[in-house]
């Protein structure tokens, strides 16, 4: 194949590769989250540890049960509880548990897809000896020093804990007032400084939730900071100038940003055409 027609394709550490070769950014969860949401399992096992430690002691008190039976029911719930509710909790919720729901991550394998019992139950069974055994120090060194923070149990199952919120959207960019066309075309609103401006922002893409009387007090106290770095100020009230203005900074910025590409991509071309010339000489 001729070289102009070679692509390279670049594969982040925190994509998977699809079987369609298509790549997913999916963000794994960091590694004090992970240790926060061990933690809070742990505590919910050892609750749950206690209270059915209670009951035992109840049942033998009660005669309700032969004493030699006490190491065998002992040994039986601490396998129920270490081993198989996280591996049925895991699997029913879809790789969740409740220290995963709380810092907001889910188990899934690496390939992106869901993780089912088999993979639930390699991860509990090894978490006995990573997280139980070794008061989590195996599972914190091993989880400190892996890409995507996965402890032992993961790296057998192929698994890792993917972060399941997703951020906050963007707010929609204010749009500019009709009213404000014509102005827009001559104003000057680029000497304003940026910490007003930040509020500016604020204030327009929030305004909408905002008390009636709160709002336009805001908005005309914000717009007496604002006149003097507008030229000239439309004869508008002062939520309308304020979201005009707001959205002509917005665009005129968006430009800029362009140009800059434009000339460094152009810059980059002529360097790349006097490399090439060069070579030929060579």
């Amino acid at each position: 194949m001729p070289p102009e027609h070679l692509t390279t394709v670049e594969i982040r550490q925190d994509e998977v590769l699809t079987g369609e070769a298509v790549a997913l950014d999916i963000q794994p969860l960091s590694f004090f989250q992970r240790a926060l949401g061990c933690l809070i399992d742990v505590i919910a096992a050892v609750v749950l540890l206690i209270a059915l430690a209670v009951v035992a002691n109840w049942l033998l008190g009660g005669a309700f049960l032969d004493a030699a039976a006490a190491p065998i029911l002992g040994i039986t719930t601490v396998v129920v509880v270490l081993v198989l509710v996280p591996a049925l909790v895991e699997t029913l919720t879809g790789g969740s548990s409740l220290g995963r729901w709380a810092v907001g991550g889910r188990i899934v394998r690496v390939d992106g897809g869901a993780a089912g019992f088999r993979h639930a139950f390699i991860r509990a069974f090894i978490g006995v000896l990573e997280i139980w055994l070794t008061a989590g120090a195996v599972a914190a060194i091993v989880g400190a020093f892996t890409p995507r923070t996965q402890r032992l149990g993961d790296l057998v199952a192929g698994t890792y804990c993917e972060r399941s919120r997703a951020p906050k959207l963007q707010p929609r960019p204010v749009e500019l007032p009709p009213t404000l066309a014509s102005w827009a075309a001559v104003a000057d609103v680029g000497r304003m400084p940026d910490r007003l401006a930040r509020r500016v922002s604020q204030f327009a893409h929030q305004a909408a939730y905002l008390d009636p009387a709160a709002r336009a007090r805001v908005a005309a106290a914000l717009a007496t900071e604002v006149t003097p770095y507008v030229s000239p100020v439309p004869p508008v009230d002062p939520e309308t100038m304020l979201r005009g203005v707001v959205a002509l900074r917005r665009a005129r910025e968006g430009r800029a940003l362009a140009l800059q590409n434009e000339r460094l991509a152009a810059l980059t071309a002529g360097d790349a055409d006097t490399t090439t010339i060069r070579t030929v000489r060579q």
